[in-house]
């Protein structure tokens, strides 16, 4: 009689579907997941020595430093407060230029170009040159008249392309910028902050051309009838500080000196930025070579490490490993216990089966209060689910066990 009356309890259970993956009953396309929470981990107790350098004294009114890899800023200041750029403006004309045209194109100087005054490269109305020559005149020789010439040849019109500009920098999230021209002489609105343009530099410096272009010394070229160029780099920490490799100096009365700088040293790139400088080349290089010798790289993550353990219901296993789709390295003090934590974005619980591979949550981390870098998190094997006659019995135990 006992027999029978549990064979019934067994086909009711299979005939209801109980036997089904909850997934695949519910028709779902990936794992049927819980509500997600946010999890923290400290990590304070990494072994990482103690910090003993202090923030660099500069002159400039504004600043900031800013691991090129993850946009971790290392100093700041005053580093949202919208300002003139003067030149600096040029970053962000040559990235669309490289974005939006070819290099051996040829563009035709036009009379409203060739105007155009202050820093010029003397081009003349009905000039031809390639886009990478009025490239090298804009970022080198920071010619005002090749800004213009990039500008209506990419968009047809100066105006066209301002509208172009801004754009593209509130797509970065440059959010206290706003371009009125391509070269950054002085014009009423025409402003960003040294944030700002640290995120346009760190955006373009990933493009090889235009990496190529800001670490150029010297560029030379012959353009019959027009004569010869010769274009030597106004940037002379390119000269003289080891690992410069970028990016673009700018003056005016209004602006001050400026300058966006970028180093690499050990595999790692800073980016600096100062506004309204009285030493921009001595503020500069204090703080590169604060970010270079009182941070070091911390890999917190590795692709395809495990750092997390979801629990798994109705499983063969009660968890599964998840693992990370990318290596995470943050900079941390050299000589001080750094605050370093992961936040995981996972849901509490994940139903069986679970295939390897599967999207299962995002893991942030954070140093010194602040988010830094994120990447995602991947079920790291996969989970069959209890056979069904084992998940009855398991469950019809749990009815029956003493409380």
């Amino acid at each position: 009689m006992l027999s029978r009356l549990i064979f019934s309890l067994f086909l009711g259970y299979m005939v209801l579907g109980a036997g089904l993956p909850p997934a695949l009953a519910a028709g779902a396309s990936g794992p049927c997941m819980q509500p997600a929470l946010p999890v923290f981990l400290n990590l304070g107790e990494l072994p990482v020595s103690s910090f003993g350098g202090q923030e660099p004294r500069i002159t400039a009114g504004a600043a900031v430093l800013m691991e090129a890899s993850t946009g971790q800023v290392l100093f700041a200041k005053n580093a949202h407060q919208a300002r003139p750029p003067a030149s600096t403006t040029k970053i962000l004309t040559a990235l669309l230029a490289i974005e939006g045209g070819r290099l051996n194109e040829v563009v035709t100087v036009s009379s409203r170009a060739a105007a155009v005054g202050e820093s010029s490269m003397h081009l003349f109305p009905g000039q031809r040159l390639t886009l990478e020559q009025l490239l090298y005149g804009a970022l080198l020789r920071s010619g005002n008249d090749a800004c213009v010439a990039i500008a209506e040849h990419i968009a047809g019109s100066e105006r066209n392309f301002v509208f172009l500009m801004n754009q593209k920098a509130r797509e970065l999230g440059a959010r206290q910028s706003h371009f009125c021209n391509p070269h950054g002489l002085p014009a009423q609105g025409h402003v960003s902050s040294a944030y700002d343009l640290a995120l346009l530099a760190r955006y373009a410096l990933r493009n090889p051309t235009f990496r190529a272009l800001v670490s150029t010394r010297y560029y030379g070229f012959v353009n019959p009838p027009w004569g010869e160029y010769h274009l030597h780099n106004t940037n002379r920490l390119l000269w003289s500080y080891q690992g410069a490799d970028g990016v673009k100096t700018g003056t005016t009365s209004e602006a001050g000196m400026c300058l966006v700088a970028s180093a690499s040293r050990g595999g790692r790139q800073l980016i600096s930025v100062v506004l309204h400088s009285d030493d921009r080349y001595g503020d500069t290089m204090a703080l590169l070579d604060y970010g270079f010798s009182c941070f070091k790289t911390l890999v917190v993550t590795k692709r395809g490490g495990p750092c997390y353990k979801l629990p798994v219901n109705e499983g063969t296993v009660l968890t599964v490993p998840l693992v990370s789709d990318r290596t995470l390295a943050v900079a941390v003090p050299v000589h001080r216990l750094p605050d370093v934590k992961k936040q995981f974005h996972v849901p509490s619980a994940v139903n069986a089966p679970v295939f390897k591979n599967w999207p299962a949550g995002t893991v942030d981390i954070w140093v010194e209060g602040q988010p830094v870098a994120r990447a995602r998190l991947l079920t790291g094997s996969s989970v069959h689910r209890l056979p069904a006659c084992r998940l009855w019995w398991k469950r019809v135990s749990a009815r029956f066990r003493p409380v």
